[in-house]
């Protein structure tokens, strides 16, 4: 049976941090979803309202243009081991820019030192959690992350070439 919420509580917070894999759902009028896994030790809990993910490079920048064209944020964690549980948080995202004036109070809540590699940072304002039994999802087990994305970006970094491969300039956020 599912469970509702206004806000995170203890528990659900406990749930979060032991979780090795989060999911992220994204969309404005007129185009896809956009739905991506999301690992490394890259979410921190801000509050019972607030939660916020390193977002590094990748193909696309789907989130933070839906977020800046009309908010709406999904986030899912499923347990994989003993017991069952699916956690989904809705709300409204934003994303912070390295250039931001929140980027350095944010990134402090994680443990990533190589700034050079974080496109943003993906901030949901959470309106509504729920929760569901999980029955259905399968047992996993977590073998350890994938470093390929993490060395290929610092690679590219430390080569003056990410940011021409993201196509960025100064705006990191709207463009692909």
């Amino acid at each position: 049976m599912a469970k509702h919420y206004d806000t995170l509580n203890g528990p659900l917070m406990q749930f979060i941090t032991e979780q090795k894999i989060f999911f992220v759902a994204s969309s404005t009028e007129g185009e896809n979803v956009n739905l991506s896994p999301k690992g490394y030790e890259s979410l921190a809990i801000i509050d019972e309202s607030t939660v916020c993910y390193l977002d590094y490079p990748g193909s696309g920048n789907e989130t933070a243009r839906h977020t800046k064209s009309d908010g709406r944020l999904s986030m899912m964690f499923c347990s994989f081991d003993k017991k069952p549980l699916i956690l989904r948080l809705y709300g409204e995202g934003e994303a912070v820019s390295p250039e931001g004036e929140r980027f350095s109070e944010l990134i402090s809540l994680f443990k990533e030192k190589e700034l050079d590699i974080v496109r943003q940072i993906i901030v949901l304002n959470i309106k509504s959690v729920m929760t569901s039994c999980g029955y259905g999802v399968p047992f996993f087990e977590y073998k350890g992350d994938r470093n390929q994305l993490r060395d290929w970006s610092l690679i590219k970094a430390k080569e003056g070439t990410l940011d021409k491969y993201m196509g960025k300039t100064k705006n990191r956020l709207l463009e692909d």
